[in-house]
């Protein structure tokens, strides 16, 4: 068995996401693991380069996890043919031009979402990596998550019997910056300028959750919000936040299915996780968190009774039965980028690309156009 290295140049770790999941828990830990196993048996290691604009962030960065190489230069890093893939976790303004330059500069890709901050930016993309035959990824890390996996095992398995309804609940409360509590959230997310909006972010993330664990979505009526107007940055400077913090959306999926999926930064969660899917079928229901699933089968359903005169004896949340702990899950953006990894060494199977980016952000704008027009949009097809 012979151990390959892969030269990775991973620009944007220096930002919460793609420091905690896809430097420390993904790259590093697969390190530690001693590289990716192909299907030949050989060994993959992944060899990082990290790429910033602070010099003494990323060194600082590199001496924590033991890695050798760090830089401000990115123009030298694309230039390197030491390293054939080019990582960004960047903002979502930045992130269409720095892919287009290590396509052009013949890396293979894999980038956090959204891919672009328009569907026009998306769509190039795509069509400019299929051009010059690079192999391309999308993180997707939500289909990755215990509980989605088991909500998705059930729908494989017929659990639900007719599926008709899908309710999703995300989010939690953003500190404002402005009385004690610094805010959790980056003050980009908030700046129209800057790429900001849950819009723009989350529904990116429930285009392939709704495709891929539900069915296909056909058409979507979006609502945004922006319910807090003015927030606190970094430096503790005020400013306006003029994009919106919440949205309320109803999708129409393939089959007659309807899902609906509030996400917000201004809630207060009272509920199994910061993000809670519910699944309704002629023959059962789910519910799924990030890593929990209960079920309910119709032959265990309750039969509650309407009395506004009394107070309610059922405990609705007991009448649901938890899924076993069968598999073991890893890290769900370490197993995407393993899988990632194979596919460029090996070739195997992979199809969260930029064509699957590009559908994500298609679905974000058409929610932001149903939003400004207050109408039902419809999805069509992309044709990449």
């Amino acid at each position: 068995m012979a151990t390959h290295r892969l030269g990775i140049i991973m620009h944007g770790v220096t930002g919460r996401m793609g420091l905690n999941q896809h430097l420390d828990r993904s790259i590093v830990a697969i390190r530690k693991a001693g590289g990716v196993a192909l299907p030949s048996g050989d060994r993959v290691m992944p060899d990082p380069i990290l790429v910033g604009r602070n010099a003494e962030r990323v060194a600082g960065l590199a001496k924590q996890y033991g890695i050798e190489r760090h830089t401000t230069d990115l123009d030298a890093a694309l230039k390197d043919p030491n390293d054939t893939v080019f990582f960004d976790a960047a903002t979502t303004q930045m992130r269409a031009d720095l892919v287009t330059r290590a396509i052009e500069a013949g890396k293979h890709i894999y980038c956090e979402k959204p891919v672009a901050d328009s569907l026009a930016k998306a769509v190039a993309l795509a069509k400019l990596a299929k051009a010059r035959g690079i192999r391309h990824g999308v993180v997707q890390d939500k289909l990755f998550l215990p509980g989605l996996r088991k909500m998705r095992m059930l729908r494989d398995s017929g659990f639900f019997g007719r599926l008709f309804a899908v309710r999703g609940e995300f989010g939690y409360w953003v500190f404002e910056g402005d009385w004690g509590q610094p805010a959790q959230r980056p003050s980009w997310n908030y700046k129209k300028a800057e790429g900001g909006g849950i819009i723009l972010d989350m529904l990116c993330h429930w285009r392939y959750v709704l495709d891929h664990v539900f069915a296909p979505v056909q058409a979507v009526s979006c609502l945004g919000a922006t319910h807090i107007p003015s927030r606190v940055d970094e430096n503790g400077k005020t400013y306006a936040a003029d994009v919106d913090d919440a949205a309320y959306a109803t999708f129409q999926l393939e089959g007659g299915v309807i899902a609906h999926i509030n996400c917000s930064w201004c809630v207060r969660v009272r509920r199994d996780d910061l993000v809670t899917f519910q699944a309704d079928g002629t023959h059962g229901s789910a519910v799924a968190g990030l890593t929990r699933c209960w079920t309910q089968h119709r032959v265990n359903t309750p039969r509650p009774v309407w009395n506004p005169d009394v107070p309610q004896t059922m405990k609705f949340l007991d009448q649901w039965e938890e899924l076993p702990e069968n598999i073991t899950y890893d890290n769900g953006f370490k197993i995407q980028w393993e899988d990632f990894i194979r596919h460029v060494v090996a070739g195997t199977p992979w199809k969260h690309d930029l064509v699957e980016g590009a559908k994500g952000v298609q679905l974000a704008e058409l929610g932001l156009k149903s939003w400004a027009e207050r109408r039902w949009m419809d999805v069509p097809k992309l044709d990449i």
